[in-house]
């Protein structure tokens, strides 16, 4: 099984996608002297089901792709999303905004019928982008 990487740190995956050892989140005024992107990226916390998803899919996200998914996640919460759909490239991420935790990620393989219920927003991550994460300009 492929290892999933999660972190923009090079912690252990168990430490990275462990729920419980995730620093609690910071709003992102709160990162003051750091790379405003990096930050934002770690203030993004994995559900334990989400975990065991993404290892069993074999889902591997780069840290372009967290970064994505957290910018996606802090648009929905400055438009007052609760529960949101979050779709980067072809996977989906259900969220909860307010608490920054991922629920689950489903791969198109995984599907089902795409309904999904109980979500109040969706949000499609920005494209991606080639440039190195310092120089990514991060414009909430």
């Amino acid at each position: 099984m492929k290892e999933v990487n999660m972190s923009l740190s090079a912690r252990p995956v168990s430490e990275s996608l462990n729920h419980s050892t995730t620093p609690a989140s910071r709003a992102p005024e709160a990162c003051n002297g750091e790379d405003f992107a990096v930050c934002l990226a770690q203030n993004l916390r994995f559900s334990n089901h989400a975990q065991k998803r993404l290892q069993s899919r074999q889902i591997d996200l780069s840290p372009d792709d967290l970064l994505r998914l957290s910018q996606a996640v802090e648009k929905a919460a400055q438009r007052g999303g609760r529960e949101s759909l979050v779709l980067v490239d072809d996977l989906a991420f259900l969220v909860n905004v307010r608490e920054r935790v991922v629920i689950t990620a489903i791969d198109p393989e995984h599907r089902g019928e795409g309904v999904f219920t109980q979500v109040d927003s969706v949000v499609f991550a920005a494209p991606y982008s080639s440039a190195p994460l310092s120089t990514l300009e991060t414009k909430i």
